[in-house]
């Protein structure tokens, strides 16, 4: 890839919506030799030709659904870390179970790495791993088929907000000792809390919170 922020949408498709031979390409392309995949559900690890593992992964997911709607809603590239963030929602169906469909959001990271020198018909970098990123009510999506696994794991996340709450509050105190005796994120004793010792770096940081440093 000369320009990753432009091309990766269309590499994803590439890899999802096209025949075996145009995966394996695009694979073969864009992927280093040693690239690695990760996901929920499986993994391949770094490894001389491990690519090749990648390429089987994607056939696999296009015999289980061949047909595949993708988007790419939005790509960020650190630049320094030479990174990509790839924003995507799909929906995900398997031909053997019908009325299956799993409509997916996900974030895929994939950590490139500069393409060997005096090479000049390959591209300026290569994907050097793919980790897909996925929240557990979304992955969920793809063995629930009466959605009835993604409404449980729904439904505790709200319980779990619900408890963050109650802690919050029943353990207001700890809190407000915090606040008011550690300050930041410092772990002391609780000799240091009572008897005040490291008053000086408190001093300090309630300095910096005032706007006097």
């Amino acid at each position: 890839m000369e320009n990753p922020v432009a091309e990766i949408p269309h590499i994803i498709h590439l890899l999802t919506q096209t025949a075996p031979s145009t995966q394996r390409a695009t694979i073969e392309r864009y992927f280093a030799p040693d690239a690695s995949f990760t996901h929920p559900f499986c993994r391949t690890g770094s490894f001389n030709g491990s690519r090749w593992l990648i390429w089987n992964v994607y056939r696999w997911y296009k015999i289980m659904s061949p047909r595949i709607d993708i988007a790419v809603d939005s790509v960020a590239y650190d630049e320094t870390a030479l990174r990509l963030y790839v924003s995507i929602h799909q929906v995900f169906r398997i031909w053997a179970i019908p009325g299956m469909r799993a409509p997916v959001q996900l974030v895929t990271v994939l950590q490139l790495v500069a393409a060997p020198k005096g090479n000049f018909h390959k591209p300026t970098y290569l994907i050097a791993s793919q980790n897909d990123l996925y929240q557990v009510n979304e992955f969920v999506k793809f063995f629930s088929l009466l959605r009835v696994v993604w409404l449980v794991v729904l439904v505790w996340q709200f319980v779990a907000t619900g408890f963050c709450v109650l802690g919050a509050v029943v353990l207001s105190p700890v809190s407000w000792v915090e606040e008011n005796m550690v300050r930041g994120n410092r772990e002391r004793g609780v000799r240091e809390v009572v008897l005040g010792e490291g008053g000086e770096w408190v001093g300090k940081e309630r300095q910096v919170t005032n706007g006097s440093e």
